[in-house]
């Protein structure tokens, strides 16, 4: 089945959500429309939908100009199995002691690794972004120089990849949070498939809100692999959630990002412990003072 994109850029959040609702009842209606922020801090917002019929052009050039955006760029998708296409292309990751793969590569396990299996159908948080290379790094650092987790937390879990690190080299039960409930249901069923059941507790909540995660605080690691803005606006939250001399692992930042994080966890009491640039991604290894 084809698959056709239509995306946009407009100045406004306000302006982008009532464009993204406003395409949700284009006919032939689209399976998704998604409203996302540049990051670049120009002030634009990404609209696009995806079609498995050709969207309305002229529709499309209508609500452009009604909400003041850029012409929409239409594309259709090459019809590709993208499982198989992962399968090729995305060979084992190396994190220090950490090994993360698929099932199609579980015979290239060495031997005394930590392995963490992340099929390649939940490609996001497979160990190959260097955001989540560079927490798994983060993590093995740490461990190296002698901390041990005691309650450990992994804030916008996605796969779950990290509170399993986590869990597979600490003995306590690790919380692992993201706002979505699919991504929980993937977590869940990624820890399960590595045997850690009972070891990585899943949960749906927006940062620290859970009943759950607000009784184990405070902690002595967090992780948090988000973008810079959620980021920023968790800061407080996690100056009131980590210990002192505890520790947090933050990515998903753009290298040029960084120093704007780094002042804005500087501000709840946290120092730079380690800084470390994979291609455009900074992590930082904090530590609250």
């Amino acid at each position: 089945m084809p698959t056709f994109t239509a995306f946009t850029t407009l100045a406004g959040k306000a302006p982008a959500d009532s464009l993204g609702e406003a395409m949700e009842r284009l006919q032939p209606e689209p399976t998704g429309v998604g409203v996302f922020e540049i990051e670049d801090g120009s002030g634009l917002w990404e609209v696009g939908g995806y079609f498995t019929e050709a969207p309305d052009a002229a529709a499309l050039a209508v609500l452009a100009v009604a909400f003041e955006a850029k012409p929409f760029v239409v594309s259709e998708l090459p019809e590709t199995d993208w499982v198989a296409k992962v399968k090729r292309e995305l060979a084992p990751v190396e994190a220090g002691r950490f090994f993360v793969y698929g099932s199609h590569d579980a015979d290239k396990v060495p031997e005394g690794a930590e392995p963490l299996l992340i099929e390649a159908a939940m490609a996001f948080g497979t160990g190959h972004h260097g955001t989540t290379l560079g927490c798994l790094k983060g993590l093995d650092r740490l461990a190296n120089e002698g901390f041990v987790g005691k309650n450990v937390a992994d804030i916008g879990c996605g796969t779950a990849v990290l509170a399993m690190g986590a869990a597979r080299i600490w003995p306590e039960t690790v919380l692992a949070s993201d706002i979505d409930q699919v991504a929980v249901d993937v977590a869940e069923a990624n820890v399960a498939a590595n045997g850690l059941e009972g070891r990585v507790v899943c949960l749906e909540a927006a940062g620290f809100g859970h009943p759950d995660l607000a009784a184990r605080a405070p902690y002595d690691l967090v992780f948090a692999n988000i973008l810079k803005a959620p980021l920023i606006d968790l800061a407080p939250d996690m100056g009131a959630n980590i210990i002192g001399g505890g520790y947090a692992i933050l990515s998903g930042i753009l290298n040029e990002q960084a120093d704007e994080v780094v002042a804005a966890y500087d501000a709840t009491g946290f120092g730079v412990h380690t800084r470390e640039e994979i291609g455009e991604w900074t992590t930082l290894t904090l530590t609250r003072r």
